[in-house]
């Protein structure tokens, strides 16, 4: 490539911490599983993630209900500025 850019085939994919043959392990189980496995594996990832901050917030407001560590993850995953113009006067802490 030009202006000094890099072409796709010179950029490192394999993580530091991974040794080639791992790594085109990984790769090789990641094409097997085929586009919808790998859907379903992100999608069991974000599950994941959410349960981890449900978690957060449950561990530091452990008198908050159901609801109010729902609102609490939408307010941590929304932000501020626009929980607050869907849920105007509702207030809870992440």
């Amino acid at each position: 490539m030009t202006n000094g850019q890099k072409d796709i085939s010179e950029i490192e994919l394999i993580p530091r911490d991974t040794t080639p043959e791992a790594y085109r392990i990984q790769i090789e189980a990641l094409r097997r599983m085929g586009p919808e496995g790998r859907a379903r594996m992100s999608f069991g990832f974000c599950d994941l993630m959410h349960e981890i901050i449900r978690t957060g917030i449950r561990q530091r407001h452990p008198d908050y209900d159901d609801v109010q560590v729902k609102l609490a993850f939408i307010r941590l995953t929304s932000g501020k500025e626009v929980f607050d113009k869907f849920f105007p006067g509702i207030k809870v802490e992440p």
